[in-house]
C-alpha cells in the first residue's frame, strides 16, 4: 500500500510540476481575480490528472491478461516512453529558456465554475498526460496489484497534482512571477524530468 501511495505521489508531481502555458495562465488568473477562482482552476487541472490516472489504472488492469505474454517488452517500451518524455520536457525547457519565450492562454474564465471547467478541458486535451499515465501504469504491470492499491495510486496522483496546482494558485503574484519566469520554468521542468526519469528506472529496478 505504501508503494502505491509513493508511486501515485511521484506520478502526480511528475506530470504537474512543469510550468507550461496552462500553469502560467493559472497563476496569472489567480493574481488578477481571487483565491477562490484560482483554487477552482487548480482543482480543474488536478481533476484531469486524476481522471487520466484512473483511466490508465483501469485500462492497465483490463489489458493485463492480454499483455501478459509481452509484459517484459512492454515494460521496456514504457521505460523508453517515460525517458523520452523526461528528455523532451528538459530539452523544451532549455530551448524556451534560451529563447526567452513565455507562452500563455488569453481566454479568461469569469467565475469559479468556468475556471474549473476551462482548466479541466485544457488539461484533458494534453496528449502528454495520456501517454505519461498509460506508460507508467501499463509498464508497471498494474494488473497484478490489488484493486485498493490502484485506488490509492489514483488518489495519491490527484492529491499530488492538486497540492502543486494549489501552491501555484496560492502563491499569488509574487510566487507566480518566480515560477513562471524564465528561470523558474526551467527549474520546475528539469525537476519534473528528473522525477519522470526516476519512475522509468524504477520500472526495471
Amino acid at each position: 500500500m505504501t508503494g502505491a501511495l509513493v508511486a501515485g505521489l511521484l506520478a502526480g508531481y511528475g506530470i504537474a510540476m512543469p510550468v507550461g502555458p496552462v500553469a502560467t495562465y493559472l497563476v496569472a488568473l489567480t493574481a488578477r481575480s481571487s483565491w477562490r477562482v484560482g483554487a477552482c482552476a487548480a482543482l480543474g487541472i488536478a481533476s484531469a490528472d486524476g481522471i487520466f490516472a484512473l483511466v490508465a489504472a483501469v485500462a492497465g488492469s483490463a489489458l493485463a491478461p492480454v499483455l501478459e505474454p509481452v509484459i517484459v517488452p512492454l515494460r521496456w517500451a514504457s521505460v523508453v516512453v517515460l525517458l523520452g518524455l523526461a528528455a523532451t520536457t528538459a530539452v523544451r525547457a532549455v530551448r524556451r529558456y534560451h529563447a526567452h519565450r513565455l507562452t500563455g492562454i488569453s481566454q479568461v474564465p469569469v467565475s469559479a465554475v468556468k475556471a474549473y471547467v476551462g482548466l479541466l478541458g485544457m488539461t484533458l486535451l494534453s496528449p502528454m498526460t495520456v501517454i505519461y499515465f498509460a506508460a507508467l501504469v501499463l509498464g508497471g504491470g498494474s494488473g497484478d496489484s490489488h484493486p485498493l492499491e490502484r485506488v490509492v495510486f489514483v488518489i495519491a496522483a490527484f492529491v499530488a497534482s492538486a497540492s502543486w496546482q494549489l501552491l501555484l494558485a496560492g502563491g499569488g503574484a509574487l510566487l507566480g512571477r518566480a515560477l513562471t519566469g524564465h528561470l523558474g520554468r526551467l527549474l520546475t521542468a528539469l525537476g519534473s524530468s528528473v522525477v519522470i526519469a526516476l519512475l522509468a528506472v524504477d520500472l526495471v529496478a
